[in-house]
């Protein structure tokens, strides 16, 4: 029996499936396009091609999507991105004390001991070094996203950039190539800015010790990752399945809940891929909150609502929570 995990975040939806003994046998990473139920029933499509609704045993969502994903597929348990980057991230190294991670639209740091997560911080705000940036920068120089790390690499002196503030540090790239400055030298010094950025903002104040994990999608750019190991002077550990450990950590979490309760699962099967999925919002005038709601449609029938401060709505819908 498998357990099933969701992480819809702004620009990538992940799908991990784990077996009894919580080891990955199935991921899938795809870019979410500003569709997020779109995306959902993407992956669910394509994993259930090879699997039945009889084979899933439990079923958890997390990131930015994650209640919209919970009703869609029927979720077990919905999860923070915090909580389930930690499970995941202590699920692969027992003893790990600091998470980076830094996705397409934001960056977190997690600190752990002892197995708890005992302080975080997140960056919502500033592009500088986030993936999309990075992508941008990429297209920019004409050079593959798989390659910006390794070019990074080959610099022989890493230019300085300024790295606040993501219109800056690509102004700043910019004036560095009218200049003549080696391509391999601005792309190291922009990897070397955007660790400079993270560590005094995100990481503000924060004690960073070994173990460290680096995950999210920029953890495949080796350059971001030899950054972060020249500032701290640490080894930084980049897992194997550092793409998707969110969907890991809700799988996991989906699979506990459903085994200590004795629950059956929620999960509505593989056949959600092929529903006809629609959203629809409105204000609610029941108080002065004036909250307003998000009703889902799945075939023009509404199955969740949320938005709504006081559960008015979104109690009305069989949803997990946490």
């Amino acid at each position: 029996m498998y357990s099933l995990g969701i992480d819809v975040g702004s620009v990538s939806t992940n799908l991990v499936l784990l077996d009894t003994n919580n080891n990955v046998v199935e991921k899938l990473y795809i870019r979410t396009k500003g569709r997020p139920m779109e995306a959902v029933q993407q992956v669910l499509a394509e994993i259930g091609k090879k699997y039945d609704d009889r084979q899933i045993y439990s079923v958890g969502t997390t990131g930015s999507g994650r209640i919209i994903a919970s009703i869609q597929v029927g979720a077990d348990i919905v999860k923070n991105e915090i909580t389930a980057h930690a499970v995941a991230a202590i699920h692969t190294e027992k003893d790990v004390k600091t998470i980076l991670e830094i996705g397409g639209q934001d960056s977190k740091i997690i600190i752990i001991r002892d197995g708890v997560v005992t302080d975080f911080a997140m960056n919502t705000v500033c592009a500088a070094g986030t993936g999309s940036f990075l992508d941008r920068q990429a297209e920019r120089l004409g050079i593959p996203i798989e390659e910006f790390g390794d070019y990074a690499l080959r610099a022989a002196v890493p230019v300085r950039i300024a790295g606040r503030c993501a219109v800056f540090a690509e102004s700043d790239m910019i004036h560095k190539q009218q200049l003549g400055y080696n391509t391999s030298d601005i792309i190291a010094g922009l990897c070397d800015a955007l660790v400079r950025n993270y560590l005094s903002n995100v990481a503000k104040g924060k004690e960073i010790l070994p173990k460290i994990i680096f995950q999210g999608g920029v953890a495949a750019n080796r350059g971001i990752r030899h950054a972060f190991e020249k500032a701290l002077n640490m080894p930084v550990i980049v897992p194997e399945h550092y793409d998707v450990m969110g969907a890991l950590g809700a799988a996991i979490l989906a699979r506990e809940k459903v085994r200590k309760e004795k629950l059956k699962t929620k999960f509505k099967g593989f056949s959600v891929s092929g529903s006809s999925f629609k959203s629809s919002s409105f204000e609610c005038s029941g108080c002065s909150n004036r909250c307003e709601v998000v009703t889902v449609l799945e075939n023009q029938q509404p199955v969740g609502y949320f938005g709504d401060r006081c559960g008015k709505y979104s109690s009305l819908a069989a949803s997990a929570t946490g």
